[in-house]
């Protein structure tokens, strides 16, 4: 099927033929004819599967002009970075149609978002703060929404985003198309659909959690903070295989004290972003890097997600997250549009229980090897990783103690109950919890 095959008028297919696309991906073939039936809709598939033409298209299929001032559909998302990469896509889209779109975010001067929203606006993108600021003030009017998007919902919840969400969904008029997107599907998602969805047909193009197969998954089990660096800077050398890296970081801690080791490595070729950046460091930091400027960002989760790069060779975990999730967002953001990518992950002891809830969400193995020899073990820690005294371990419980002791209670017999986990649990902690030495070689 190409897209001349569905529903597109000419100012549509103008626009595809312009971004040199003819072939609908999966996602966006099966949404089509469903968001144009006016249906809820909720649509699970892998980053970099092209969810957000799959929502824009029909949208902007269905639009018609109207010179009234507030928005009739709206698209909420869980960062800046997501609102300037839809509105980016929504620009693409229209060059030949007569759409109004904004999108608004925190952090900016709230009265441009004012007068913004005033002048009028068909579309509006968002993420949930902003949007709850704006029609709590009165200002935005959310009673002409006829469409309303939820773009990376799991992410939101991830980032505490439930409660605006459900007093965001509560001003909006019940009589609507609600259309839901993400990369996975959690209970707490469940739960959303459940009370807010009118029987919405569900489309999942690759089962919940499950990694694109175009993607070749690896992990090295490394002690400490350093040596992961002396193994990145290791590996980077060659220039020609990791030609396009993406580094995940946990916080903007370790974002910054890493990015710091690797200038000095690859001096103008490293690039970091995280929410201590301003917007406009980052959106300079994402364009070098998709240019080809610098060949290494390196980033954290939250920043990451509304990324839209092209050509990653590797995404590294330079730690593994808590999330399983997290992690299918992150090497979602190599292998994508059918060419081949690698994810490579780094993990300390205290991380191996992480990498084996996230075998058992994807249901396969990652290919584990030992750390290469020629990579030097550093003794040297960050705070986290240095081992508290006797003392303040023994201080910390005594702490704990005093506050759970009047709300102590004997557990019910059905409580006491231990859960060992079932057989596979038990390989993945002789796989990761197995001292290693350098002569032993796991795939």
């Amino acid at each position: 099927m190409t897209f001349s095959d569905l529903n597109l008028n000419r100012f549509l297919i103008n626009a595809l033929d312009d971004l040199g696309i003819t072939v609908p991906t999966p996602i966006q073939e099966r949404a089509f004819s469903v968001i144009m039936s006016s249906k809820d809709m909720v649509g699970i598939a892998q980053t970099g599967t092209g969810k957000t033409f799959a929502y824009l298209l029909p949208i902007l299929r269905q639009h018609t002009y109207s010179d009234q001032k507030h928005p009739r559909v709206l698209i909420v998302v869980p960062t800046r970075e997501l609102v300037v990469q839809v509105v980016k896509d929504i620009k693409s889209l229209t060059p030949y149609m007569n759409v109004r779109f904004a999108g608004i975010y925190g952090g900016t001067n709230i009265n441009t978002d004012k007068q913004m929203v005033h002048a009028g606006v068909d579309i509006l993108v968002a993420t949930p703060g902003r949007l709850l600021d704006l029609a709590l003030d009165g200002v935005l009017k959310l009673k002409f929404i006829q469409k309303f998007v939820i773009d990376e919902v799991d992410e939101m919840m991830n980032l505490g985003f439930r409660p605006q969400l459900i007093t965001l969904m509560d001003l909006l008029p019940k009589k609507r198309q609600s259309i839901l997107f993400s990369a996975t599907l959690t209970k707490e998602v469940d739960d959303l659909l459940d009370t807010f969805f009118k029987s919405p047909v569900k489309i999942e193009v690759a089962t919940s959690g499950s990694p694109l197969d175009t993607i070749r998954q690896q992990a090295y089990p490394v002690p400490n903070f350093y040596t992961k660096v002396n193994f990145l800077k290791n590996i980077l050398q060659d220039k020609k295989t990791f030609h396009k890296v993406l580094v995940f970081v946990k916080n903007k801690k370790q974002a910054t004290i890493l990015f710091d080791e690797m200038h000095i490595t690859l001096p103008k070729q490293v690039a970091v972003i995280h929410s201590n950046k301003t917007q406009n460091y980052r959106l300079r930091s994402v364009e070098k890097f998709e240019k080809g400027s610098v060949s290494v960002l390196i980033a954290t989760d939250i920043i990451a997600r509304g990324l839209d790069l092209t050509n990653v060779s590797h995404v590294i975990n330079f730690d593994i997250p808590k999330e399983p999730e997290n992690y299918i967002h992150r090497i979602g953001r190599t292998g994508r549009a059918e060419q081949l990518g690698t994810s490579i992950s780094l993990f300390t002891e205290a991380e191996a229980d992480y990498l084996g809830e996230i075998e058992l969400l994807m249901k396969r193995e990652i290919d584990v090897f030992d750390l290469p020899e020629e990579i030097i073990i550093s003794t040297q820690l960050i705070d986290e990783e240095i081992p508290r005294s006797e003392l303040e371990l023994s201080n910390e419980k005594k702490r704990k103690a005093e506050v759970t002791e009047s709300a102590f209670h004997e557990k019910s017999e059905k409580n006491k109950k231990v859960n060992l986990g079932g057989s596979y649990r038990r390989e993945l902690v002789k796989k990761y919890k197995k001292p290693l030495t350098r002569g032993q070689k796991r795939k």
